[in-house]
């Protein structure tokens, strides 16, 4: 039995972050890489996709966002897709589900809304797989939402695929800091040949029969990597072939490379032009085509006015605009203006007596206006640059008269 082991699409996620255009496109890829999973179980003969949960970003998507997976999954109509519900998207009465089920869902779509085992194709087949789902009915279950796995009775013979939604691996100092905690030795009380898992954004695995997939187009940028007592580990984009060849058989387990966007969190610490060339050279770096990275950028350190426009013209500007988008945290890269700073916007007169003020008022830590003094001597010294060259085209963007 060979499937395709997916969840966290998330679909209808807001990414508050990032500008309209931006918005519009990573959601419409959480849609378009439903087709890409299609294709890549029907290339590796896999009988069915199984969805580990949060197959929505909210419980309570519109008509259309609800519509738009279930349409890209009718589009595979030999392939099976087994769905569970998530603490994103819980069953709840009256809730989404109960509207997909109300609808016109294709027959190759199977929801999974109650304790009960399903059998991948053809039931009464010698060594069918049957699919054995956790349902999460809240956002936060009482309890481990996978203990039911235990009693759900399947044929004799039967190879046993569990499929649920919640954390094997405690985020916090405590399990009372964890939500839908499950335990770590399921698989093995349930008799489960694997246990597919939805929740944590990242690919990992957990002995030899659990799983997490990751979501399968990467939607953050603190998405996790390998943790003690997992194995792989990576910040999502990733789908999992699992093929299982009898029903205590160990499983095989294949990663494979499904998203288009890469996120990436860097920091960096600049007090000198050479910084900047530094900087600007690593972020071109980072992926052969910008245009798929999202970076999420803290910079710290002290910069004379003249370094500060060139930071802004090459990292805020230029690098900002090759990346498919760029947040960024700048509070802790402080002006340190130089003679040759002050001196170039003015010799003397009330220009430079109120140059020198709020250099004086932006170096002071215990002054709550520190930052907005720093703005206003930049933005002194781009003025005064541009007056002096009106044909260098440089400065910050924003700044004007």
């Amino acid at each position: 039995m060979r499937v395709l082991h997916t969840s966290d699409w998330q679909i209808g996620r807001a990414f508050g972050f990032a500008d309209d255009a931006t918005r519009a496109v990573l959601h419409d890829e959480r849609l378009e890489v439903i087709g890409r999973l299609g294709r890549l179980a029907q290339e590796h003969a896999a009988a069915a996709v199984l969805v580990a949960g949060d197959v929505y970003d909210v419980a309570d998507p519109s008509d259309h966002t609800l519509r738009q997976p279930i349409e890209r999954m009718r589009q595979f109509p030999a392939l099976e897709w087994h769905l569970i519900p998530g603490n994103h998207d819980p069953h709840t009465p009256n809730g989404l589900w109960d509207r997909l089920r109300r609808g016109s869902l294709p027959a190759n779509v199977r929801l999974h809304l109650a304790p009960e085992a399903l059998a991948i194709g053809d039931a009464s087949a010698a060594g069918a797989a049957w699919i054995v789902p956790a349902v999460l009915t809240r956002r936060h279950a009482l309890g481990d939402p996978t203990a039911c796995l235990d009693a759900i009775a399947t044929p004799e013979g039967a190879i046993r695929l569990g499929l649920a939604h919640g954390s094997l691996r405690r985020f916090g100092n405590d399990d009372s800091t964890t939500h839908n905690l499950i335990a770590f030795d399921r698989a093995d009380r349930a008799g489960l040949a694997y246990l597919a898992l939805g929740d944590w954004h990242g690919a990992q695995g957990i002995g030899s029969r659990s799983w997490y997939s990751g979501t399968p187009e990467t939607d953050a940028f603190d998405t996790g990597g390998a943790s003690p007592g997992f194995s792989g580990g990576g910040g999502g984009g990733e789908a999992l072939l699992v093929q299982v060849d009898g029903p205590r058989a160990l499983p095989e387990v294949t990663r494979h490379r499904v998203g288009r966007f890469h996120w990436r969190q860097e920091t960096a610490t600049l007090n000198a032009i050479a910084d900047i060339d530094l900087l600007d050279t690593r972020l071109r770096g980072l992926q052969p085509d910008l245009s798929t990275l999202l970076v999420s950028l803290r910079v710290e350190g002290a910069l004379s006015l003249s370094a500060r426009e060139a930071y802004e013209r090459r990292i805020r500007g230029d690098a900002a605009s090759a990346l498919r988008a760029l947040r960024l945290d700048d509070a802790g890269l402080r002006p340190e203006p130089s003679p040759a700073d002050l001196e170039a916007i003015d010799h003397a007169g009330f220009v430079r007596v109120a140059a020198d003020r709020l250099a004086r008022q932006a170096a002071d830590l215990a002054n709550p206006q520190r930052g907005l003094a720093a703005a206003a001597l930049q933005r002194l010294y781009v003025l005064h640059m541009r007056r002096a060259d009106p044909n260098t085209g440089t400065g910050a963007p924003g700044a004007g008269a």
